[in-house]
Parts: structure tokens; C-alpha cells; sequence
């Protein structure tokens, strides 16, 4: 039976938290008195659904039941985890918070608040220990921060099962260690926004200047070293005590506007505004949003492929569905489902079709989730031992284009201690647009010869192939290049 969750507000944020547990297999009910809500969280649930699988190199849970709740009430009865995402007034939250604990005063109710502490959230609560703050970026369905933030009358082991929960749909819980008003990541946010405002309103830079200096310099060297780790390289072999000593007088300098705030008036809305309309109001907010998403896939594998900041956090969550997948699903008739992709504008020839590459690529890819699963992963390649492919055999039976998406499945043939042979297909729902025949020799690589696989490795794999004997034999199986069909 899937977990549910309960989300309160479905707003940007409300829906964006629906999306990323939606998305991770569990059953999702949301309460918004919006009359819109039902399509806005619809949207938003059509570019999650075409961003997120685009991160996962193993195949997600199947996508949990989304239902909309008529109180608030009918929404969290049931529900394991319930995260609140209403509007920024103190008197509305503590509202819902008491609605909800009417009915389940011992569930945990995290906040999305951006500014208010914890403390301010459980005034008043019958059970205030079980409120705290959990407070994401936009969109939530990537972005994988979600800062943590208890008080002192928080439950703390009710906040390590919050911060379980997060990690389980591949969220990073920052645990904030002490509460602040606007937390930690806005309240370096809010110094570089005031600094912003002032250029424009000075007449120094406009919206598009700004943001072409933080996309185009320091924005791409935060996104993977964050700021401290930045400027301990930018201080040379000496480190971070010499970027100190060489940067530190400065802070004296008249630079900052950090303590005064510009008046905020209808002029300076009308220029900011203004600026902002010229500068992206060619693009509807959709289209913005799909850009956006495109853009942090592409930020986001490149920082997987390197296991590096959220990269990092990607390839966790990518371990704990495989070992979810592997207690389950090589139980399961049929082929293993090992590798889900979709297309991205990189794999398209000039056709708008697939580039015949990339259907190797992706059977790669399959072939290697196929091995980490059955033990012979990069620990395993660390200690001389891997194995080569020896012979492959690719058939082009059906097209993929921009957007696909695609799953990589394995039917093992035959094997013994020294060799596996495999047939990939790659998927784009019940179509089979590519197979791949292939035949896997275990090698010892510092001899350079074929050997036999660790037992820990044969174990599996033996397993797999004893499973896989029932499947009927793909009718292509040995068909060579020309081949007629029978």
C-alpha cells in the first residue's frame, strides 16, 4: 500500500512538493480553495513529470495517486507526512495548523515558510513538537534542498524520521542547527537581492545586466562549490587564509548598500518591472519554466556524472532505488527494467530523430545499471576485475525524438562463471525502437584474460539467469546483420 502525503496549498510551491512525492511513488491528496488549483498543479505536474525521470538512471517507483481534498480535514486523514505551503500570514498557518491537529496532532506538519522560525509556527498548537520547518527551492521537483528547521520544543526524533522521509524522495535536508528568521539560503539571498535593487534603481544595471553577471561568471561556479569552497580556490595554493588576508580589508570598503533599503515605491516596481518585461517577456511563464527545467537537467547530470554537490544526492537516491529494485523486482516476470531516459535535445540528429549513437549509448548505459546490480560496479572494477564486451549486435526497429521517453530492460540468455549474454531492449512504452544482443566476458584486467567472476557476483547473476530461463527467446536472439526474418 503507498504512503500518503498530505500537502496544504497548491500553489508554486504546494504543487512542486506534490510533484516530488507524487513522482517518488507515494499517494498525494492536496487542499487548496483555489477553484484553479486543480489545473495549476496540473501543469506543474505535466513539466515534473518531463523533468525528474530525466535525473534517474534507475527506473522511479510507479507514480502515486494524486486526489484533491474538499477540506482540510479529508486531506490529511491517512497521511504519514503533511507539508504546509500557504500563503506567508502568521494568523493563516497557525489556522491550518490547528485544523490539522484537531485530527492527527502526532503526524509531522513540515512548512515551506521562508521566514518564519519554527517557533512562531507552533505557538498556540496542541502539539507543537511536530511542527517545524522544511523549506524548499523552486522548483521543487529538482531542486533537492529543503532546509530543516527545529526549535527547541521540536520533537528531535521526529525531525530525523522528517529528514528520512526527505531523503526517500531524493530531497537534501539541511538541518538548520539554530532558528533564524529567513533561515539560512534567504538570508543570503535577501543581501544579494537588496545589492540588485540598488544597482537598478542607482542606474547602474539594468534586470538583464544582473543577471547576465550572475549566469555568466560566479552563478555557474556557486551552483557546484557554493561560496566558501569558491574562494578557498580563488586563494591559491596558500587557501582560504590567503584569500582572506588578500579580500578581508575590503569589507571596510564603501562598497555594500547591505544596511540601508531602498524605498520601496511604485517607481521602482514600474522600472523593475519594466526591465523585467523587456528582458523575458517574450516567453510565457510555462516556457520559462520549461527552460529553466531543461537547463538544471543538464546542470544536474553534468554534477551527477562527477558525483559532486547535487550530483552527489542524485546518485544516493539512484542507490537507494536500486537496492529498493533489487529486493523486488528481479522477483518479477519478465525482463529486468533497469534504465530510464528521455530524449534530450544532444541525442537528436537534424531529422529530429534519435542519432544512432545514442541508441548505443543508452544500451550502455542499461548494460551498466544491469551490472552495479549484479555487484560488478566501479568498487568491483577497483579491485582488477570487469567485464569487457566481446560482441554486440544493434537493430533500429522504431524511431524516438525530442522528449521520450525511454526504458532500458535486460533479458539475460545464458551465462556461466566467465561470460553473460544479454539482450537490451530499449522502450518507449510497449515499442521496442532498439535491441541490443550482447556478449559480456569477465576479464582479470591486470592479466589481460578471461577469468571467473567473484562468487558474490555468480550468486546474482546465476540467480537472474536461472529466473530469465522461462522467458520465451527473443526472435532476433543470433540474427546477424542481413539476416532475413523467419
Amino acid at each position: 500500500m503507498a504512503r500518503k502525503a498530505a500537502i496544504i496549498g497548491g500553489g508554486v510551491i504546494g504543487g512542486g512538493w506534490a510533484a516530488r512525492f507524487l513522482l517518488n511513488g507515494w499517494d498525494v491528496s492536496v487542499f487548496d480553495p483555489d477553484p484553479e488549483a486543480e489545473r495549476k498543479i496540473a501543469e506543474v505536474m505535466a513539466n515534473a513529470r518531463a523533468a525528474l525521470p530525466a535525473l534517474s538512471d534507475v527506473p522511479m517507483p510507479p507514480e502515486g495517486m494524486l486526489r484533491f481534498a474538499k477540506s482540510i480535514t479529508e486531506a490529511v486523514e491517512g497521511a504519514e507526512y503533511i507539508q504546509e505551503s500557504v500563503s506567508e500570514r502568521l494568523e493563516l498557518k497557525h489556522k491550518v495548523f490547528r485544523q490539522i491537529q484537531q485530527i492527527c496532532p502526532d503526524t509531522l506538519i513540515g512548512s515551506s515558510t521562508s521566514g518564519f522560525k519554527p517557533s512562531q509556527l507552533q505557538e498556540g498548537m496542541a502539539n507543537p513538537a511536530m511542527i517545524f520547518v522544511a523549506h524548499p527551492f523552486n522548483p521543487v521537483y529538482l531542486l533537492p534542498l529543503a532546509e530543516v528547521v527545529p526549535s527547541p520544543a521540536s520533537d528531535l526524533v521526529a525531525i530525523e524520521r522528517a529528514k528520512l522521509i526527505l531523503r526517500e524522495i531524493g530531497m537534501f535536508p539541511l538541518h538548520v542547527r539554530k532558528e533564524i528568521d529567513a533561515h539560512i539560503a534567504d538570508r543570503f539571498l535577501e543581501a544579494v537581492w537588496r545589492e540588485a535593487l540598488w544597482l537598478v534603481k542607482d542606474g547602474i544595471a539594468t534586470t538583464e545586466e544582473i543577471d547576465e553577471a550572475i549566469r555568466m561568471g560566479f552563478g555557474l561556479r556557486w551552483g557546484q562549490m557554493g561560496l566558501f569552497e569558491t574562494y578557498r580556490v580563488a586563494g591559491g595554493e596558500a587557501g582560504m587564509k590567503h584569500f582572506m588576508a588578500q579580500f578581508g580589508p575590503c569589507l571596510s570598503w564603501p562598497w555594500t548598500k547591505l544596511t540601508d533599503v531602498p524605498e520601496f515605491n511604485d517607481e521602482l516596481v514600474d522600472l523593475i518591472a519594466g526591465q523585467s518585461d523587456a528582458q523575458s517577456g517574450q516567453y510565457s511563464i510555462r516556457e520559462l519554466e520549461r527552460i529553466r527545467d531543461s537547463n538544471l537537467i543538464g546542470f544536474l547530470r553534468a554534477l551527477k556524472d562527477r558525483n559532486w554537490g547535487a550530483g552527489k544526492v542524485l546518485r544516493e537516491h539512484d542507490a537507494r532505488q536500486k537496492q529498493q529494485f533489487f529486493a523486488q523486482d528481479t522477483k518479477a516476470e519478465g525482463p529486468l527494467a533497469l534504465h530510464q531516459m528521455q530524449v534530450l535535445p544532444s541525442w537528436i540528429d537534424y531529422n529530429g530523430h534519435m542519432t544512432e549513437s545514442r541508441y548505443l549509448f543508452a544500451s550502455s548505459d542499461t548494460v551498466d545499471a544491469f551490472l552495479r546490480l549484479i555487484g560488478a560496479d566501479l568498487d568491483y572494477v577497483k579491485t582488477g576485475f570487469s567485464y569487457y564486451t566481446a560482441e554486440t549486435h544493434i537493430m533500429h526497429l522504431g524511431e524516438a525524438k525530442l522528449g521520450d521517453h525511454l526504458l532500458g530492460t535486460v533479458q539475460i540468455l545464458a551465462s556461466d562463471e566467465k561470460r553473460a549474454h544479454i539482450f537490451v531492449r530499449i522502450m518507449r512504452g510497449d515499442q521496442v525502437v532498439a535491441s541490443v544482443e550482447q556478449m559480456l566476458l569477465h576479464v582479470n584486467m591486470a592479466e589481460g584474460k578471461t577469468c571467473a567472476a567473484a562468487s558474490q557476483v555468480l550468486e546474482k547473476l546465476s540467480a537472474l539467469t536461472q529466473l530469465h530461463s522461462a522467458l520465451a527467446r527473443p526472435d532476433t536472439a543470433g540474427r546477424s546483420v542481413g539476416q532475413r526474418k523467419n
